[in-house]
């Protein structure tokens, strides 16, 4: 990787923290993500999912509302390659990272006082 991709990233990195949103996450950029990061959530989801649907306020007020944390989610339809890695066989499916290895995970629509208890530990 050049210089000037590093910077980027670097740059775009720090965007998506001020923005406090979640980070839509790749097959190519999903692995670096976790990897980069201390604390990773990530949300495996589809447009077409109800129970995403329901949760996707949720998950967007976590992005906002915790610190040390990367919200990210990850759209299985187009990422086929990265949620079958990880099992993922249905959706919503949450997996915490910590320094690149999932140490939880939570399947279906739950309410966000579970998503933060799940995560409370890792912080």
């Amino acid at each position: 990787m050049d210089e000037l991709e590093k910077i980027k990233r670097r740059k775009l990195k720090k965007m998506q923290e001020k923005a406090k949103r979640p980070v839509h996450l790749s097959d190519g950029n999903f692995k670096e993500t976790i990897k980069n990061n201390s604390l990773v959530l990530v949300d495996f989801y589809a447009d077409w999912c109800h129970p995403c649907q329901m949760i996707a306020p949720e998950i967007e007020a976590l992005a906002s509302s915790l610190e040390g944390v990367v919200v990210a989610k990850l759209n299985v339809d187009e990422n086929q390659q990265t949620a079958r890695e990880y099992g993922v066989m249905s959706i919503p499916t949450l997996i915490l990272f910590k320094e690149g290895k999932e140490v939880d995970r939570i399947i279906g629509a739950v309410p966000r006082s579970a998503i933060e208890e799940k995560i409370k530990p890792f912080l």
